[in-house]
């Protein structure tokens, strides 16, 4: 065989055995695409996500279902491609959900404690909806401080001059918007008694911040157990689902309207929404799930009015009352209010 032959095919073997090399390498993207959606008010994997011990539950003829993404972490060209052309997925640059300076196994650590600490802030929103508010209480009166022998362990704040306390940072607030020496009507609960006591404030050493002398911790009284049994997803982003499920459960009035709810949204202890990743996914996720209304985070509307789903209206939320009222509206016949692109 002459010469040029023989470089001819070994120019195109070693073309082949390059293209193989790339269809089958791992690029630095990942694939998102529809994960499973859950309905809380259900179960899975044959047990109940939401647990309520030692109160009576109510049943829902409908769904509460919260959405999910999966990530595929390991992508071939061919993957790529597909996902590229597909109309529910999408192909992202790795570092977007793996940072370079974190292993894969950091950024799931991270999702778990989000994912517990999600269900933490849905209980605190829940309890208070359903009538058990948040207490600020005294772990310890300092010594020396303001408040010796005026405010006592275990005391309920319940306001500072005149103004009720709704947490320990408006408490601070509160304490702080006078001057060092200030005297100021501190509200309280002991042992069930209400009362009223006048604390001067009082600075502490170099420091001319005004404090009462007391530290405080909070605690939400409530004469059951919540738990909330769902494993293998990640990230804070169910919040908003659980919330609901928590309030559904425990109240006799079925906030589904015997109609399957999807949506997404994390929720912080003051019952706000925020928004979260991966809106296209799940609303396509929703969709395939039945759901005939999503609910949406404020902060995702551009985008998922950029990527909605024919026959899948959007209401808007921004916080755990806007949620309720949409789907109050939305169960009654109405219209909630529509995700706009402002």
């Amino acid at each position: 065989m002459r010469r040029r032959g023989v470089t001819v095919i070994l120019g195109a073997l070693i073309t082949a055995l390059l293209a193989a090399g790339v269809m089958i390498s791992d690029l630095p993207y990942v694939i998102l695409t529809p994960g499973p959606t859950v309905n809380t008010l259900g179960s899975a994997q044959g047990t109940e996500v939401i647990q309520v011990t030692g109160a009576k539950t109510s049943s829902s003829a409908g769904e509460l279902r919260l959405t999910t993404v999966n990530v595929q972490s390991k992508v071939e060209l061919v993957q790529a491609i597909q996902g590229w052309l597909s109309g529910e997925d999408a192909v992202v640059p790795r570092e977007l959900i793996y940072p370079p300076d974190r292993s894969e196994k950091q950024v799931q650590e991270q999702n778990a404690q989000e994912w517990k600490q999600s269900q933490t802030s849905a209980e605190t929103v829940a309890l208070r909806e359903l009538g058990y508010p948040v207490q600020t209480y005294v772990r310890k009166v300092t010594p020396a401080g303001a408040a010796v022998g005026k405010l006592q362990e275990n005391d309920v704040i319940t306001s500072v001059g005149g103004t009720a306390v709704t947490g320990p940072t408006q408490l601070t607030e509160l304490v702080r918007a006078k001057p060092v020496g200030s005297a100021l009507t501190v509200g309280y609960t002991r042992d069930g008694k209400a009362g009223t006591v006048v604390v001067t404030t009082k600075a502490t050493g170099d420091d001319k911040t005004p404090r009462l002398g007391i530290e405080i911790g909070t605690k939400q009284p409530h004469p059951f157990t919540i738990k909330i049994d769902l494993d293998k997803i990640g990230g804070p982003s169910a919040g908003l689902m659980f919330t609901l499920g928590i309030i559904d459960k425990l109240r006799d009035e079925d906030l589904t309207g015997g109609k399957i709810i999807a949506g997404t949204g994390t929720i912080d202890d003051n019952g706000v929404v925020g928004p979260i990743g991966g809106i296209p996914q799940k609303l396509n996720g929703a969709k395939d799930a039945g759901a005939k209304i999503f609910l949406v985070p404020e902060g995702n509307c551009a985008e998922a009015l950029r990527n909605a789903v024919p026959g899948l209206p959007m209401a808007k939320v921004a916080t755990v009352d806007d949620a309720l009222t949409a789907l109050k509206t939305f169960t009654s016949g109405g219209t909630p209010t529509p995700c706009s692109a402002s």
